[in-house]
């Protein structure tokens, strides 16, 4: 069935078919200057649930005038948002608002941080692939409310749902039940036509596609969009029943849909985005053309600036549209170190957007401002209730172990991960070697102790769920020596699966091989041994991986074909219980990789 929202759109776009609802269009020859209003837009991406200030590489920022300073948490972003708002005033996201978040939020389900959005005040958000990471079910629990089927309610008591609008115009059912969706286009009536016609090839949304808001006597139209890639790169499993389709059809679509009510002033709320040259200020265009360029260029003219995510960079750039005209394109960094501030007039004859009035603005979020005294109380209200687990502590390091490549694309961090699965795995599973993705690894185990008063050395079950925070399976699947050597090959690009960048799996360290960069695709990777042993194409292997990548994850397809599947503890419950069998661990050496010309 059709969202309550797409149906309300819907009703709306039948009756702007039958001449019922009229857009105002423009002016006539003589008549005076178009009236305009004014609209600013303040939109965040990637917030990740960073209630506190996030620490380390994280929680820094290069400013407009090219210093690093220390940036974002839930009370300053707060501040700022107050600051740079207006009665003129939108705040809306770009998405990853949830998942991959520190414990604080990730421990109450992201109840947390969905609730400090819709205090701050934003209206709507595109979803991300992280708000997709629990499933789509759970995604729909923190739209509409209720308590978690599993773990029940937070100390907060039940679940209200979101306060915004979380959107995505090009997530949709799969198409299993046709009957149900000409049923659906029926319903349109008779003078739906112009609404059936653009929905025909579309399909059945899962999401609202569309948000609309009022501004002064204006409508503005957000359309939400999620990178196409997001089965690659979440549970299987959760999104079963979803397909995603290209990002540029479903907003051109989208897109028709608002003109047919009235709608011209559009704003694309995108979660993709480009790379950029290092160390920029967050105003210049240092955006690499990528994946979020080509949205942004090849999306329907009529819309009217792109806002992006993902890729958790700053930009402010200005593209071209089909027509030949010129519309912003920008991102706002992660975790809540920039606010976006888009400032222009909307002609309140047209109502479409003034291109020429857009001004654009990253703002840093500094903490040299007085933090917000009620997301103060907020922040450390949750900052309590989860102290217990928190704060406990599992083990101790001896230096830092950090999350950072060496040469070979494997890191300290990675590599002890993937003995803690290994050894969680032995028994019942019979692993015998254990790979880790490194888009997993979300930060590095420090050696200084934290505000919490546990000591140097000391690593708290917070801080190695930092480490690990998407609470996937441990997974044990049979391969063949030689599809594990293709699973190998696909951390490269250039092969069949499309893999994006070269993504080096963290491999224990009983499992050695080499890789030539400079070798074509399918010959990169020789010389596999486990425990010392050479690997032979027709032995079988039992590979122990987090469900993600055991479900194709990361476009790692060949994992997709392993056999016997066992299914074993919770990732941070194996890091866990790694350091609660070996108390005291220094960093290994990255050298189970051996790189060749």
């Amino acid at each position: 069935m059709m969202s309550r929202s797409f149906q309300r759109l819907a009703l709306a776009g039948v009756l702007a078919s039958a001449g019922l609802v009229i857009a105002v269009g423009p002016a006539e020859a003589g008549h005076k200057p178009a009236k305009t209003v004014p609209v600013r837009l303040l939109s965040l991406n990637d917030f990740h649930g960073h209630l506190e200030p996030p620490t380390g590489s994280s929680g820094r920022m290069v400013d407009e005038t090219g210093a690093t300073v220390e940036a974002g948490g839930a009370a300053y972003a707060a501040t700022h948002l107050k600051q740079l708002s207006d009665k003129n005033t939108l705040k809306v996201a770009q998405g990853d608002l949830i998942g991959a978040t520190p414990l604080i939020s990730a421990a109450f389900h992201d109840e947390p941080a969905v609730e400090f959005l819709g205090k701050a005040g934003v209206t709507v958000s595109a979803v991300g692939n992280h708000e997709f990471d629990e499933g789509y079910a759970e995604l729909k629990r923190i739209m509409n409310g209720g308590c978690h089927p599993v773990d029940g309610c937070s100390p907060a008591g039940r679940w209200k749902g979101a306060q915004f609008d979380y959107i995505g115009a090009n997530v949709l059912l799969k198409r299993a039940d046709t009957a149900a969706e000409k049923n659906a286009l029926a319903s349109l009536g008779k003078n739906g036509d112009s609404l059936r016609a653009l929905l025909k090839d579309y399909g059945i949304p899962a999401l609202p596609p569309v948000s609309i808001r009022w501004m002064n006597g204006v409508p503005i139209g957000f359309i939400g969009l999620v990178t196409q890639t997001t089965p690659n790169i979440v549970t299987a499993e959760g999104i079963k029943n979803l397909e995603f389709i290209d990002e540029v059809k479903a907003a051109n679509v989208a897109s028709k849909l608002l003109k047919l009510v009235g709608v011209r002033a559009q704003v694309v709320l995108v979660h993709e985005g480009d790379q950029v040259t290092p160390n920029q200020s967050p105003d210049a265009c240092s955006a690499q053309p990528g994946a979020g360029n080509r949205i942004a260029t090849q999306v329907d003219a009529e819309i009217d600036m792109i806002l992006s995510g993902h890729s958790h960079q700053a930009y402010l750039c200005t593209v071209t549209d089909p027509k030949g005209a010129e519309r912003l394109y920008s991102q706002g960094g992660s975790f809540g170190r920039v606010i976006t501030k888009i400032d222009f007039q909307v002609d309140t004859r047209t109502r479409d957007v003034v291109r020429s009035s857009v001004v654009a603005d990253n703002q840093v979020v500094t903490r040299t401002v007085t933090p917000d005294p009620e997301i103060t109380a907020f922040v450390q209200t949750w900052k309590d209730r989860v102290a217990t687990v928190a704060n406990k502590p599992i083990g101790k390091i001896t230096a830092d172990i950090v999350n950072t490549a060496a040469p070979s694309g494997e890191s300290p961090l990675g590599n002890l991960i993937a003995d803690g699965q290994l050894a969680a795995t032995r028994t019942g599973g019979n692993a015998q070697i254990a790979l880790m993705n490194p888009g997993g690894v979300r930060a590095s185990l420090t050696y200084a102790g934290s505000p919490a008063g546990e000591g140097d050395g000391v690593v708290t079950y917070g801080e190695a769920f930092s480490v690990q925070p998407f609470n996937n399976l441990m997974q044990v699947v049979t391969l063949t020596g030689a599809q594990l050597k293709t699973v190998l090959e696909e951390q490269f690009t250039g092969g069949p699966n499309k893999q994006a960048f070269t993504k080096i799996l963290q491999p224990s360290s009983n499992f050695t091989y080499t890789y030539s960069a400079g070798a074509p695709w399918g010959s990169k990777v020789s010389d596999m041994k486990i425990d010392g042993v050479a690997v032979t194409d027709t032995q079988t292997i039992r590979v122990a991986a987090n469900n993600f990548l055991v479900g194709g994850g990361d476009a790692f397809d060949t994992f997709e074909l392993g056999t016997d599947v066992w299914s074993g503890p919770l990732d941070i419950d194996a890091f866990a219980a790694y350091f609660a069998a070996n108390p005291v661990l220094a960093p290994p050496t990255p050298d189970h990789i051996t790189v060749v010309p």
